[in-house]
This record gives C-alpha cells, sequence and structure tokens, in this order.
C-alpha cells in the first residue's frame, strides 16, 4: 500500500520540481547575474543588484512592508481572538458552519475581491449615494489612503488568524477552567491565567500566516492604494514588468528566506501542527 502512494506522489514531485523548485535556483543565478532580460547572450557575473538594495526606494518599501504587515497583524489579532473565542464559547452545535461563513470569501479572486473592496472605498460608490438619499450628505473616499490598504489586508487575511486560534482554544481541556474557576479566580482572571497562555500555539501561527502575504502581496497594495503605497512586492512586480529579472529575483530570494525563516519558527511553535491550515 505503501508502494502504491509513493507511485501517486511522483507527479506531485515532479511537478514541485518544475514549478517551484527549478525557478528558484533560476532566480538564485538571475541575482547573481547582469542580462537583458531572459537572454543569458552577454550575461555575466555580478554584485551590482546588491548595491540596489541600499536605495531609498527599496528601503521606503520594506519600512512600508513591515509597518503595514505589523499593523495588519495587530488588529487581525484583536478581531480574529475577539471572533475565535465568541465562536468557541458559542452554544451552536455545528460550530465549523460559523467558521466555513468566515471562509467563504477566501473561495472567491483576491482580484476580484480588492477590486469590489475599492469600488465601495471610491468618492462615488453606493454608500456615499445611499447616505445622499436619506439625507446624511456624509463622502466616504478612502481609495488611494493607507487606511483602503489596511482595510484590505484584515479583510484578505483576518480567515488565516481566526481558524488557528479557535484550534487552539478547542483542545483547551475545559477542566483546567473550572480548576481555575474553584481556585477563586474571576472570569477574567482565568482568561488571561489559563485560557489565552494556552492559547498562544494558535496566536503566533496565526500573525505569522497574516504578516507574511501582508508584507509580500503587492495586488491589494496597488489595488486599494491606486499606486500611492509602495511595498517591496510592488517593486518586486515593477521589476519583473520592466524585465529587470535581475532586481526582481533578488528581491524574491529575500522574501523567500524570511518566509522560510517564519515558517521554519512556526514549526518549532506547533511542532504537531495542529494550528495549521
Amino acid at each position: 500500500m505503501n508502494k502504491e502512494f509513493k507511485l501517486l506522489a511522483k507527479p506531485y514531485i515532479a511537478w514541485l520540481f518544475i514549478l517551484a523548485i527549478l525557478p528558484i535556483f533560476v532566480m538564485i543565478g538571475l541575482s547573481f547575474m547582469f542580462s537583458e532580460g531572459l537572454s543569458f547572450e552577454g550575461s555575466y557575473f555580478t554584485f551590482d543588484q546588491f548595491s540596489l538594495l541600499g536605495e531609498d526606494s527599496t528601503l521606503t518599501a520594506f519600512g512600508n512592508s513591515l509597518m503595514y504587515a505589523s499593523l495588519t497583524a495587530a488588529i487581525s489579532l484583536v478581531l480574529g481572538y475577539f471572533v475565535a473565542y465568541n465562536v468557541y464559547k458559542s452554544n451552536f452545535k455545528n460550530k465549523f458552519m460559523i467558521l466555513t461563513i468566515f471562509i467563504l470569501p477566501m473561495w472567491s479572486n483576491l482580484l476580484l475581491r480588492s477590486e469590489a473592496l475599492a469600488n465601495l472605498l471610491d468618492e462615488n460608490n453606493i454608500i456615499n449615494d445611499l447616505l445622499s438619499r436619506v439625507g446624511l450628505g456624509m463622502e466616504i473616499g478612502l481609495r488611494g489612503t493607507p487606511a483602503a490598504v489596511i482595510i484590505g489586508l484584515v479583510l484578505t487575511y483576518l480567515p488565516f488568524m481566526i481558524l488557528p486560534i479557535y484550534t487552539a482554544l478547542e483542545k483547551i481541556d475545559y477542566s483546567l477552567e473550572e480548576a481555575a474557576l474553584d481556585l477563586g479566580l474571576t472570569k477574567m482572571q482565568k482568561f488571561w491565567k489559563v485560557i489565552f497562555p494556552l492559547s498562544l500555539k494558535g496566536v503566533a501561527t496565526g500573525t505569522i500566516l497574516v504578516f507574511l502575504p501582508s508584507m509580500s502581496g503587492f495586488a491589494i497594495p496597488e489595488i486599494l492604494g491606486s499606486g500611492n503605497i509602495l511595498l517591496i512586492g510592488n517593486i518586486i512586480e515593477q521589476s519583473f514588468r520592466n524585465m529587470d529579472y535581475n532586481l526582481g529575483s533578488l528581491l524574491s530570494i529575500f522574501i523567500l528566506i524570511f518566509i522560510l525563516g517564519s515558517l521554519y519558527v512556526v514549526s518549532k511553535v506547533d511542532k504537531e501542527g495542529e494550528t495549521l491550515l
């Protein structure tokens, strides 16, 4: 039976090598070369791309990426823990159905969701029209602002925070909560001294799962920020679009190293993989 499963895994391994492993080695090679596009004619070995890492635009993009990813992770942690904890404590018979409702938006295309949200945050949108019809006269036009990017990132990646935290909460032995109350702790003290520490595994996993795509993505800041917000993902996208594959590959490798390092931290925090999506 094991041999059959190994045979079934071979096509997957082949595609993994072709679509993931091989491109990584190509990007590593391009990071240490100067070439015209993907043509290797006249290309040569160089470290010149590394000097571009110190340019103001690159440093600004790195700083923005860290700031926006940190804010997104912090806001998602507060909202995600609130949702996960209330679902965990609720009396719903089918809690999985409630969680599915939060996951449903992830089943649609990210670009379509971002464009739809951008239309709602634009100056001329259906919300402003409804407000004017009821006589409030308020106008909501956040597109192109940092707030729009934060809203888009939080709404997109919030499920990545909810699910690991809920999984960690579900694994807490209820007898520990009863023991805490029997020892005289209030409900608030029980939460901070028992429940929250035992759910930190889910918090750590969710924070990293939200932080990584928020830092490396380019579609959401490009659409909701109207090109006014520059993140490292936008520089990578612009580099490849302008056929500067050397700089794009170098920045991609740096992001990949950061992602792999973060996933290594997740594997150490959650060795059993209990809270991973």
